[in-house]
């Protein structure tokens, strides 16, 4: 990836929706350029998807959690166990006391002690400390710029 990918990356994070041609002239390539190098990037799964940007708050999802979970076995083959959890939207398997780090999104503290629940359900949990977010200062999207020299 060189420094003209990296910025068609950061182009599409601001708005996805561009025309090849806006997007083109950002980094000083041709539409048809810019369509191409992008289609590779697709291709090679540096762009997983193409979504939108929801406002948890506004969609009625205002209660945001970090929750460690502990367990007393390997929990790497527990994805699809949290992945079932459609409240769970981002799931790590992770080093240190912990076993897992989910980040959970509901409307009510309630429904979160329900997901805290359901999660203590999962075969070789042994138990939650949850994080309430009282409020987010920032949230970005993967850094791309600016970068180093590209590897050669």
């Amino acid at each position: 990836m060189d420094h003209i990918d990296r910025s068609l990356l950061a182009q599409l994070q601001q708005d996805a929706t561009q025309p090849y041609a806006a997007l083109g002239r950002a980094v000083g390539l041709s539409a048809g350029a810019a369509h191409e190098r992008v289609r590779k990037l697709r291709e090679r799964g540096v762009i997983r998807r193409t979504t939108v940007d929801v406002d948890p708050a506004a969609a009625g999802l205002g209660v945001l959690a970090y929750v460690m979970v502990d367990s007393t076995a390997w929990m790497g083959d527990a994805a699809g166990d949290f992945a079932a959890l459609p409240e769970i939207v981002e799931a790590h398997v992770i080093a240190g006391t912990a076993s897992v780090l989910v980040k959970v999104r509901t409307a009510t503290t309630e429904q979160l002690q329900d997901v805290l629940r359901r999660i203590y359900a999962i075969d070789g949990v042994s138990g939650t400390q949850a994080t309430v977010v009282l409020e987010t200062f920032f949230e970005r999207p993967v850094p791309l710029e600016p970068a180093g020299p590209d590897p050669a």
